[in-house]
């Protein structure tokens, strides 16, 4: 089934180990009724973590897609490690995404891959949520660690949802404010602040908003909602019970309405040379000009062999057309139907580096992606691209 761009949305699930990232996809699938029941990690049947390693240690080691359609949407989850020890894995993912949505669990609050992922996504100029798991869980505390996030990440962390009776529902206090208090506070106050915290980057609805006291209309909110995750004046942040099956619809509807498709979110970012010669280049949308693919994470299938998942930037990678490994000159021929001319989603190809991607046709040229630098407490860990020889020029697949 092809989809178009505005149909699609590519979020990563990120979050420390243990915060409920793998539960909270499979209730996701269940909710969209892709699956029939809800597996678990501890009976080792979830979706996500299908590799027999991972069902044995009890949590994930590579990032896992998980893709699905949804009321005409396409939505491409990709649910990654939550331990230290594979935080590399997990930032592989951000290049190939517009929303991080970090899973933290709320009986412990904010933790080192919380904040180091955080940091990641705001350095990539990706558009963030947080996602506050648990909250029906024993020593749960939502407010505090609500109160703790707009402390760490700053005021521009908003609810969108608020839990009621005690952890048991969650209920909008955007779209459609509930009436009366939450377990956190007033719905219509939630409210009042995310709808300033938006208008305040639009003049004219601003004036509007002054004029009429208030937004009638949700839809009005949308372009100034897109810009603000795009410039992060905007955190937002929902409530859900993952083993419950509390605020998994309400998600649900937020991953819909409100995170960007590909043309919505930031444009990806590349450099063109090295050193202090770096400069800047705007990737053409053109599906006749070079082919570009950003392979994002490397699988080994018994069968097949050596396997790339790529995504691709809307507009670029016309169907049946081949690509050429860089080193080994390879045919690689993907599998990526005709609307991967409209759109930017995961796909497969056949291959042995996980860098580059060139069109046979056309000349090659090089490009990377900027630097992503990570602030941990002792150290700072650098993730960019390697260095390659002079004589090697070709189109690296950093998005």
């Amino acid at each position: 089934m092809g989809h178009s761009t505005a149909t699609i949305r590519n979020i990563c699930i990120a979050g420390h180990a243990g915060s409920g990232k793998t539960t909270l996809v499979e209730a996701l699938l269940r909710d969209a009724g892709v699956i029939n029941s809800l597996g678990s990690v501890e009976t080792q049947n979830t979706v996500s973590d299908h590799d027999d390693d991972e069902r044995r240690l009890g949590h994930s080691l590579s990032p896992s897609i998980c893709s699905f359609d949804h009321k005409g949407l396409h939505l491409n989850l990709i649910d990654t490690p939550g331990y230290p020890d594979f935080l590399g894995r997990t930032l592989s993912v951000l290049r190939a995404v517009e929303t991080v949505a970090i899973v933290v669990d709320a009986a412990v609050g904010i933790e080192t891959v919380t904040e180091q992922v955080m940091e990641a996504a705001k350095s990539s100029h990706l558009c963030r949520m947080i996602i506050v798991n648990g909250i029906d869980a024993a020593g749960a505390d939502p407010a505090r660690v609500l109160e703790s996030l707009r402390e760490t990440f700053g005021p521009e962390c908003l609810p969108l949802n608020l839990p009621v009776d005690r952890a048991a529902a969650v209920k909008d206090c955007f779209f459609e404010p509930w009436s009366g208090d939450s377990d956190i506070g007033s719905f219509a106050e939630a409210h009042d602040r995310i709808v300033d915290q938006v208008v305040e980057l639009d003049d004219e609805l601003m004036e509007l908003y002054l004029e009429q006291g208030e937004i009638v209309d949700a839809e009005q909110l949308h372009a100034p909602f897109e810009r603000a995750l795009r410039e992060g004046h905007l955190v937002p942040v929902c409530f859900t019970s993952a083993r419950e099956n509390r605020g998994i619809d309400e998600l649900l509807e937020v991953f819909e309405r409100l995170m960007p498709n590909p043309d919505e979110g930031n444009p990806p970012e590349y450099l063109k040379g090295e050193g202090a010669d770096a400069a800047p280049v705007t990737v053409s949308t053109d599906p006749q000009a070079h082919t570009l693919a950003h392979v994002f994470k490397m699988t080994v299938d018994p069968f097949r062999g050596r396997l790339g998942i790529r995504s691709h930037p809307p507009g670029f990678h016309p169907s049946g057309r081949a690509a050429v490994h860089r080193r080994r000159s390879e045919i690689v021929q993907g599998r990526a139907p005709a609307e991967d001319l409209r759109r930017r989603t995961a796909g497969s190809g056949r291959g042995r580096s996980r860098r580059h991607l060139c069109d046979p046709a056309r000349r090659w040229i090089l490009l990377r992606r900027p630097c992503c630098t990570i602030p941990t407490r002792k150290t700072t860990t650098t993730c960019a691209p390697s260095s390659y020889p002079s004589q090697f020029t070709a189109l690296p697949s950093w998005r």
